[in-house]
């Protein structure tokens, strides 16, 4: 291994322990509260992928084809898809699953041989 990967590699890891640091010590230390948190850990969790990709991943340092960028590209696609489909599968789990209180006691009213 070369000066210049070493290298690359030891700023990628203090940069990563530093983006990772910063995240505890944040919400340990309730240095902001709500909303304001989460944007906080979102924003260092993208900068934490952006950091993992370029000094441990190497993406865009390949010459030639691109075939870590396509294979990145059609990685982020599935996860899209996936996390998508279960956030809309329960987000409609409540609505299809849940027979409303009424129903329920007419249901119930009805299989008992209770009448009004």
């Amino acid at each position: 291994m070369n000066l210049a990967v070493m290298k690359s590699y030891i700023v990628g890891f203090a940069a990563s322990l530093a983006l990772t640091l910063t995240a505890y010590f944040a919400i340990v230390g309730q240095w902001f509260t709500g909303q304001l948190s989460v944007v906080l850990i979102v924003g260092l969790a993208i900068a934490q992928f952006v950091v993992q990709l370029f000094f441990f991943l190497h993406i865009g340092k390949e010459s030639g084809p691109r075939w870590n960028l396509a294979a990145l590209v059609s990685t982020i696609g599935v996860l899209v898809i996936v996390i998508a489909g279960a956030l809309w599968i329960m987000g409609h789990l409540n609505y299809n699953m849940m027979p409303g209180a009424m129903d329920v006691d007419a249901y119930l009213m009805d299989k008992e041989g209770i009448r009004r």
